[in-house]
């Protein structure tokens, strides 16, 4: 008998000891759950990803922008249309006028607060311009559109959001809908789990959750979404810790910043901030009855609610949230009856506000800040990047790259097995500023990036190159007569490269300027070889290209592997008159408090003479007027002057276009991702999508002050013969250095009026450089 009392003493001190350690065991765990809220949720509650902006529409009287236009860009900003404007973010229009009320916006340089201001257009151009007191206002910025995040690898991406910049409609609704005891509950409510560990037994399924606002919470913010009894209680735990560390308010904008609410390709929505943007594309302060219950619907299930894949559906749970809100008093039952009328409103994917769409460009971003930037400055601080992105310009350059294809499709015949792919670069050749970058045939499609990554020979677009190396070595100009004829040369490892020209014919003595409009390929390569490969390839290095090609002769003919941005910044130095300004995507930095961090000061450098560019780009002019790219003429403005230079690798791999107009220079590029032949020249397939873009963006034409070293003559545009305007085969004109004499062509001889007529000519040249 006392044997068995001893046993059960020990037993029961065993029990003891077992739950004493139990005990000490879970409220050490208590504790470090209490140590894991507090040191992670306490200050900074999230890391905050680099929110990146195009460049701000700048308005002023005198612009081209017609009130179509300007309308348009408000759509895109996510301005709504209502009959008298009355909060930001609005606007109303009454023929060529258009009232509008700006938002709030912390610029790089200054707080431009909301005000109205009243636009007057006429024909295509801003009248006039007043703010809400009928003062002239000379120059106003719009808010600039956000264009993308720089979010973790992790893929979560959000917009942090005050209680003052939510709508008391949201956190009543939530409350409705998600958690009605919010206010009284200690992070749990028991009710609710037996009320839906009931409705889930009865329906042999999970139909309803028991979980409070403040578990949902815990468990986007710290848990894994394994559903396990040791991970509910874990949950549960952790939302009683939170509880008593922080207040209903902090807890409920937590909530707001934090729940998951979609997928937008590897990146996460979460928050209410950033799904305002992603699904309506604006600011959560100015959604609207019907929007604010939608999210609160998706809140149940992203994907099972996703309004873009399953309309209907969201429709139904929307409808029902407004049904709980008017049943509960959060708003008059006959306003939920008028809301639930209204469509979703769903902005398209691809055109949200915030929607991550340009991902070729934020490619570009990210890579030029990380140069000064570490990657968790860029994903966790909260910075905000201003871009040099024109979404006008990109959303044409994506129109006319789709387009194009779209035909080449249809009308084209070829073996390969892949689709044809391209490529869009635009830049604003006197700042260095890419405002433009499609990197793929489906531009929103965040894969791999061609703009950047994809080096593909560059055929022809080397000759501008070649002819500027030959001009600067003094003995060339556009009237110099170059042998059009057979070339053989014996390469280092004994083999003979005899190169012919597209055509196959040999075009015998040209001269340069024709030589380059209509890209002959052996007048280029006896070209090439007269200056020498050294100074070519050195040319090339002086442009702009970071590695010097390799002194072969096959690179005169664009054996030459290179991206479509590498060709931006070689022609920039053409567009911009022999100087040479790095080519940039970020105009600014600065952090999360609006403090500037880093400006991205203009570079220019001079890399060329301005005489010799100067009389290249006159004979890339006659490319589009008398060569290869005058397929354009149908397409562009008869009164716009571009230059410009095609390119067709050999096989016909790659079709090239390079060019610029007085504000813009775009290269396009069309090939196989796996390098099959494509049966297109470069005239045949990227020129067209060149002449669209520029058509469309409205450009001013290419035009530079003749240098003082040069003057204007005529000559025959295929023997190069000195000519006049009304006398010789194609005559045009070209600039040469002074003093330059020209055999004349016999049946032009002199000028009519003899040598007074000369000396005339020579006085009228004088007075139109003055």
């Amino acid at each position: 008998m006392r044997a068995l009392k001893k046993y059960r003493k020990q037993i029961f001190a065993g029990v003891a000891l077992a739950l004493g350690v139990v005990a000490i065991v879970f409220t050490v765990w208590v504790f470090t759950l209490d140590r894991k809220i507090t040191s992670q949720f306490e200050g900074r509650r999230w890391t905050l990803p680099a929110q990146v902006y195009a460049q701000p529409t700048e308005l002023y009287v005198g612009q081209t922008f017609s009130a179509d236009t300007l309308e348009q860009e408000l759509k895109r900003l996510g301005y709504q249309r209502v009959d008298k404007p009355q909060h930001a973010g609005s606007y109303s229009r009454r023929g060529t006028r258009i009232d509008l009320i700006n938002r709030r916006f912390q610029f790089w340089d200054a707080l431009q607060e909301p005000q109205l201001l009243t636009i007057s257009t006429g024909g295509n151009a801003i009248e006039d311009m007043r703010n809400g007191r009928n003062e002239e206002v000379p120059i106003f910025r719009l808010d600039p559109l956000l264009i993308g995040s720089i979010f973790p690898i992790h893929g979560e991406d959000r917009v942090v959001v005050t209680p003052e910049e939510v709508s008391t409609l949201l956190p009543a609704a939530l409350k409705v809908v998600e958690d009605r005891k919010f206010d009284t509950h200690m992070g749990v409510n028991p009710t609710a789990i037996m009320r839906a560990l009931f409705v889930n037994l009865r329906a042999g399924q999970i139909e309803q959750g028991g979980s409070t606002l403040t578990q949902q919470l815990v468990k986007s913010y710290f848990l894994d979404n394994r559903r396990t009894l040791s991970r509910k209680v874990e949950e549960a735990i952790m939302a009683m810790l939170l509880e008593v560390h922080f207040s209903k308010q902090d807890l409920m904008n937590a909530y707001i910043n934090e729940i998951y609410l979609g997928q937008d390709g590897r990146r996460a929505i979460h928050g209410f901030g950033l799904a305002s943007q992603f699904y309506f594309g604006k600011p959560l302060a100015e959604l609207q009855l019907h929007e604010v219950a939608l999210l609160v619907a998706i809140v149940r299930g992203p994907s099972y609610y996703d309004p873009r894949r399953h309309p209907k559906r969201a429709r139904e749970r929307r409808d029902l949230v407004l049904k709980l809100m008017g049943e509960h008093g959060v708003i008059d039952p006959a306003m939920a009856q008028k809301a639930a009328k209204r469509p979703l409103g769903i902005v398209s994917s691809g055109t949200q506000a915030g929607g991550g769409y340009y991902p070729a460009f934020l490619d570009l971003v990210r890579r030029t800040l990380r140069r000064d930037y570490r990657e968790e400055d860029l994903t966790e601080e909260g910075l905000r990047i201003f871009s040099t992105l024109d979404p006008m310009v990109q959303s044409q350059a994506e129109k006319a790259l789709t387009q194009e294809l779209d035909r080449l499709d249809k009308t084209r015949k070829t073996k390969s097995k892949t689709p044809l792919e391209g490529v869009v670069v635009v830049t604003a050749p006197q700042n260095g500023e890419v405002i433009a970058m499609v990197g793929g045939r489906q531009a929103g499609f965040a894969g791999f990036n061609r703009a950047l990554d994809a080096k593909r020979s560059i055929g022809s677009l080397v000759k501008p190159v070649i002819y500027l190396a030959a001009i600067e070595s003094g003995g060339f100009n556009a009237a110099s007569v170059i042998e059009d004829g057979p070339v053989s040369v014996k390469l280092q490892n004994g083999q003979v490269w005899e190169p012919k020209n597209i055509s196959e014919q040999y075009y015998g003595p040209v001269p340069l300027v024709r030589a380059l409009a209509q890209s002959m390929n052996l007048a280029t390569v006896n070209l090439g070889l007269s200056v020498g490969l050294p100074k070519v390839t050195r040319e090339f290095v002086a442009l702009g290209l970071e590695k010097e090609p390799p002194q072969l002769p096959s690179v005169l003919l664009g054996s030459l592997d290179v991206s479509p941005l590498e060709v931006a910044q070689l022609y920039n130095a053409f567009a911009n008159g022999g100087f040479s300004t790095p080519l940039r995507a970020v105009r600014s930095v600065v952090d999360a408090k609006g403090e500037p961090l880093k400006s991205f000061a203009l570079e220019v450098t001079p890399v060329a003479s301005p005489d010799a560019v100067y009389q290249v780009n006159r004979m890339m002019v006659e490319v589009i007027e008398h060569g290869s790219g005058r397929g354009a003429r149908a397409t562009l403005p008869p009164d716009v002057m571009v230059a410009g230079k095609s390119g067709t690798s050999s096989d016909y791999r790659d079709s090239w276009f390079a060019g610029f107009s007085g504000q813009h220079l775009a290269v396009v590029w069309i090939g196989h991702d796996d390098n099959t032949p494509t049966g297109l020249t470069g005239s045949s397939g990227s020129l067209a999508v060149w002449s669209r873009l520029m058509a469309n963006l409205g450009t001013t034409s290419w035009s530079a002050p003749l240098p003082e070293s040069l003057e204007e003559t005529w000559i025959e545009f295929p023997t190069g013969l000195g000519a006049r305007p009304d006398c010789g085969e194609e005559p045009i004109a070209i600039a040469v250095p002074k003093g330059t004499e020209l055999p004349m062509q016999p049946a032009c001889g002199t000028n009519v009026f003899g040598e007074f007529g000369e000396r005339a000519k020579e006085w009228w040249r004088g007075v139109t450089r003055q």
